[in-house]
């Protein structure tokens, strides 16, 4: 009997023993006190309980700053006392007992803080409390800010203190797990001795006179919402402070889901939509929204279906086209926006996009919830779709522009990449990758840190401008390729969410989507669970929402590796050849075709190539980084680390030319960065270090990357040679935690000769691959030649169209033995000379990083000899021109006795230029340069060749 008596008496200690997370005496601060200290308290069972159980438990510190009014909104922090991940002693935040740490200012808070401005006032004090490295950080339950409210001087306040509050911006109830027939109880404070009063659903339930505080309890008299209300009067003025407490059934009712919805918003007509959430084991759900003024209410507690898996509600009387946001409050303390919410708010990052880039955007629901929410419309607005005759590229023959919209433009939009799409198209590229472009944590990281898979990021417009950019490259023939993280996801995910463990900072044991730990070791957030049912279905859903919501043709699956449930502790056993990843990507790769017929699975892999073989010939494209073999190759130095053979899909074994090979990718460092500052230097006339020399060098790379047959990728400005290193920082030092940082967007550089001869030499290049007469040639598998040493070359044959490749990767002259596949007449695809072959071995002589595009049809119809029969004695600039009076294009026959910018202008009788029809770094010798007549009246005319060798000035007819 005394056992037992104990029992209960300790559990009615720990009932009443209620805890709060935070606290703070006095408890109306005010910002010109001088009187007393400040302490405040926070207690770690409370909260996220991020620093659950933390030692050592003088390893604790806090994050503080205030919201003044000069602050724009809750997250923006003014005078900040601390850096973060430092233990500065101020900072230092004292152990009081278990789970709880005190931080006290004193004297005026003004002082403290620093605010010498006297027309700014501090609203709030904003605070968090750390462990000294920042990796354990104490927060309210939905990972949001901590703030005390700082009260005007001399204000008369009361408050209501129990129930208790978050310590949220808004200061909204905690969650009481209340029923009807709960007792409990109330506490009131006010800052002045007054006659206090308090109140239970318009039902006094105490009163006193002169006194600071008033206590009183109550009963829950049936289902509902429970308002709770605190009266002072100080003789002159009367002010409350009131709350509002939800009480509804311990569960959801049951009720079977209704026919054809599916997880998300299921719109079933203009004012009715049907919202569905997969959460099972759950046992209670409500939604709150602007529909109900996010107040809790009978009407909106969610049915859960006979198996326990889902939560569903029917909304009615919605207004066709308006904007509602929403979220779902789970067992009375979770709140999440749904997962597949097409469109959020975000209160910590929406304030920082534009106006002009989202006119009209949605404000955050501030002061009536915390957390990001969801946004449903009913009857949205349309987008009509014009290419609906496009279809994709053949994906062996893809070339691919690896893009990050924050970093290509000044004023990153779809917009304004829509104004881009000439450059694009005459690139000759046919694919765009976009790195990922849905929701992330954030507004300006790569986008690898995700957590709405549905929603893309507002940070670059409306989703109508998206659909049309995407609209308008596939009526140019360009594919979209979407690049996204499906490995992972991080702690703003609502699945993260909704099945979270406290006490371990990590997804629970009893989350459907995630592992509790991760699976390989290059782990990245909280890493997916793809063998799960649950996950594999929300794959699915992803992958069918972008293909036939935004008709983006496929995507590049970052971490494709990590799609395992086999533990690995190093990457070497993680790369081996693992059957259930193969299964995984099988099953997957089947329901992209099942949704989307044809679209493109570009896999991040990486894996042995015994696995990758097995994908590649099921149908999956894989990114071939051939970085450090490009790498080694342009800077100068020839080692078996430039070998370039495996970036063939003959040199692995595979049946088809699946491999998307690259030089540069966001994850590598700048091929011109890299030939800049460790280039081979050794010769005085010829140093890789030099701009214009490494400029030319890219030429040469580009020669070699899409010649080779199957899909290739470059990364953006690489055909400008742009030179700033992967780990540039803003200030201009180059440190590896800059990684991610935005670089200077330079297009500029697009104006100066040397770096748009890149573009102009890989626009050709890459133009010959869709040449009806070669095509065949980039999805061949007769591909043979030495891609090792200096002197490199390599051919393609069909039946008709043979192409030779040869260059010089080293930095002094270079002689090789090439035999051509037919003898007769071949021609240099970018001089516009020609070259007979023999048939036989032929010696090739090059200068140092010159390289040579053989052919064997006549593609740019070259004459079999120069036609203005030019005669030079190779000591000095001479030129020809042909043919003349030309109608449309005319070809110079050029000599340069050196290297060196030549510009080609046209004059008329007065000597005024009439076009600058070119201007770029030609090598030396004699070459066929063809140019385009400008459009301009038919006359007269002169040409002007100018360059370091000297000046030629030729009469032109145009007729």
């Amino acid at each position: 009997m005394k056992r037992l008596l104990l029992a209960v008496f300790a559990l009615l200690t720990v009932a009443g023993a209620q805890a709060q997370l935070l606290s703070w005496n006095p408890p109306f601060p005010r910002e010109n006190d001088n009187s007393q200290s400040l302490v405040i308290t926070v207690d770690a069972t409370k909260g996220n309980q991020g620093l659950l159980n933390y030692t050592p438990n003088s390893d604790v510190y806090v994050h503080i700053g205030v919201i003044t009014s000069a602050s724009t909104s809750p997250s923006d922090w003014k005078y900040t006392k601390f850096t973060w991940g430092t233990t500065n002693a101020a900072a230092n935040a004292p152990y009081v007992s278990a789970n709880k740490w005190q931080y006290t200012i004193t004297g005026s808070l003004r002082t403290f803080f620093g605010i010498t401005n006297a027309s700014e006032t501090i609203q709030k004090i904003a605070i968090l409390f750390r462990n000294g490295a920042g990796s354990r950080v104490q927060r309210n339950t939905d990972g949001g800010d901590m703030y005390i409210p700082v009260y005007p001087t001399g204000s008369f306040q009361t408050r209501v203190d129990e129930p208790f509050r978050m310590p949220n911006y808004t200061m909204t109830a905690e969650t009481q797990n209340w029923s009807v027939g709960t007792a409990f109880n109330v506490k009131g404070s006010a800052s002045t001795a007054s006659s206090m009063k308090l109140y239970h659903n318009g039902t006094q339930i105490a009163a006193a006179t002169g006194v600071t505080t008033l206590s009183g309890n109550s009963t829950v008299a049936g289902f509902g919402v429970q308002t709770i209300v605190s009266e002072a009067n100080n003789g002159t003025t009367s002010v409350y402070d009131t709350i509002k407490i939800f009480v509804g059934p311990a569960s959801s009712p049951v009720a079977a889901l209704p026919a054809g919805v599916v997880d998300g918003v299921n719109y079933t007509s203009n004012t009715t939509a049907t919202l569905v959430l997969r959460a099972p084991n759950k046992t209670k759900a409500t939604v709150i929204g602007d529909f109900n003024n996010w107040t809790e209410d009978l009407n909106y507690v969610m049915n859960r279906t006979p198996d326990g898996k889902f939560f569903w509600l029917n909304l009615t009387g919605l207004t066709a086209g308006t904007q509602y946001a929403f979220q779902y409050k789970v067992d009375d303390t979770i709140r999440i926006a749904d997962p597949y919410s097409t469109m959020i708010l975000d209160p910590w990052n929406d304030q920082f996009i534009s106006a002009t880039t989202y006119p009209g955007l949605k404000p955050y629901p501030t002061g009536k919830t915390t957390g990001i929410v969801g946004v449903l419309q009913t009857a949205a607005p349309t987008y009509t779709w014009n290419s609906n005759s496009y279809s994709r590229p053949d994906k062996r023959t893809l070339v691919a522009y690896e893009l990050l919209v924050r970093d290509f433009l000044a004023n990153p939009n779809w917009d304004k990449l829509t104004d881009t799409l000439s450059y694009f198209k005459n690139l000759g590229i046919n694919a765009i990758e976009i790195m990922p472009f849905n929701e992330f944590e954030g507004n300006l990281s790569w986008g690898y840190n995700p957590d709405f898979y549905f929603a893309p990021d507002k940070y670059y417009g409306r989703p109508e401008t998206l659909k049309r950019f995407i609209d308008s490259c596939h009526a140019n023939g360009i594919a979209i390729i979407m690049d996204i993280a499906l490995n992972h996801s991080f702690g703003l995910s609502p699945m993260v969410q909704l099945y979270w463990d406290p006490s371990n900072n990590r997804p629970a044991a009893n989350n459907p989507w995630f592992n509790q730990t991760d699976r390989h070791p290059f782990g990245v957030g909280y890493d997916f669970n793809h063998q799960s049912p649950d996950t594999r279905y929300f794959t699915s859903r992803v992958m069918q929402y972008w293909t036939n919501e935004y008709r983006i043709d496929g995507f590049r699956f970052d971490l494709s590796k990590g799609f395992t449930q086999n533990q690995t502790n190093d990457v070497g056993s993680w790369s081996n050849y693992d059957q259930s990843r193969i299964d995984i990507w099988k099953a997957y790769y089947d329901t992209l075709n099942r949704v989307a017929p044809g679209a493109y699975s570009i896999l991040e892999h990486f894996a042995a190539n015994s696995e990758e073989t097995v994908l590649a010939n099921y149908g999956h494209l894989f990114w071939g980084n051939l970085h450090t073999q490009y790498k080694n190759s342009a800077l100068g130095f020839a080692n078996n680390d430039a070998n370039l053979d495996w970036g063939l899909f003959t040199a692995r074994g595979w049946n088809q030319p699946h491999l998307m090979t690259y030089a540069e990718s966001h994850d590598e460092e700048r091929l011109m960065y890299e030939m800049l500052n460790f280039g081979n230097n050794s010769q005085a006339n010829y140093n890789v270090r030099n701009l214009n020399t490494a400029l030319k060098r890219m030429e040469l790379i580009g020669a070699f990357l899409f010649i080779q047959p199957g899909p290739k990728m470059f990364w953006q400005f690489g055909e400008l040679g742009y030179d700033y290193s992967i780990n540039y920082c803003a200030n201009g030092t180059i440190n590896s935690s800059c990684r991610t940082d935005a670089k200077p967007v330079r297009w500029d550089y697009n104006t100066v000769a040397e770096r748009r001869n890149i573009y102009d030499v890989w626009a050709k290049v890459i133009k010959l691959r869709s040449h009806p007469w070669f095509r065949a040639n980039f999805t061949s598998n007769r591909v043979f030649g030495p891609l090792t040493g200096n002197f490199r070359w390599f051919q393609i044959t069909t039946d008709t169209s043979n192409i030779t490749v040869v260059g010089n990767f080293d930095v002094v002259a270079q002689s090789g033995t090439v035999t051509f596949q037919n003898a007769g007449t071949w021609y240099d695809y970018l001089n516009n000379t020609t070259f007979t072959a023999t048939g036989n071995p032929q010696t090739i002589n090059l200068l140092p990083g010159e390289y040579r595009i053989y052919v064997n049809r006549n593609v740019n119809n070259v004459g079999t000899t120069p036609v203005s029969n030019l005669v030079t004695d190779g000591s000095r600039l001479d030129a020809g021109v042909y043919p003349n009076p030309a109608k449309g294009q005319f070809v110079v026959d050029l000599f340069l006795p050196a290297a060196a910018q030549t510009s080609f202008e046209l004059v008329n009788g007065a000597g005024q230029v009439v076009r600058s029809l070119r201007q770029s770094f030609l090598p030396r010798g004699r070459q066929l340069i063809t140019l385009d007549r400008p459009g301009i009246p038919a006359g007269t005319y002169y040409l002007r060749i100018a360059a370091k060798g000297g000046m030629r000035v030729l009469p032109l007819i145009l007729q």
